[in-house]
């Protein structure tokens, strides 16, 4: 027996036309922005306030140790999502080519 699924969710790289597009900061969330976890994880800055990110990894996005990588550089991204129980839930999520930050001294 072969049993065929639809794909319920909208792949990351597709805005939703009915939802806004916010324009944030992105980082690791641990080396960037000082969040409190083991490892490096993708994060997200909303006005001024940082979240983990659920939906996609760090790793999903080159190599986070690179000189512009998220562990040394704060990045600008486009995303849509929602917060949920205090993590950013993204259901679109694209890296802007400018608005590198290096690391602050």
């Amino acid at each position: 027996m072969t049993a065929f699924s639809q794909q319920t969710t909208r792949p990351l790289s597709v805005p939703d036309s009915t939802q806004k597009i916010q324009v944030v900061e992105t980082a690791c969330g641990q080396c960037q922005f000082g969040l409190k976890a083991k490892g490096c994880s993708l994060a997200v800055r909303i006005n001024g306030k940082a979240y983990f990110v659920d939906g996609t990894s760090i790793d999903e996005h080159g190599d986070a140790h690179a000189d512009d990588g998220f562990c040394n550089a704060i990045r600008k991204g486009e995303v849509q999502g929602k917060l949920i129980n205090g993590r950013f839930k993204v259901t679109y999520f694209k890296l802007l080519t400018t608005g590198v930050k290096p690391p602050q001294p």
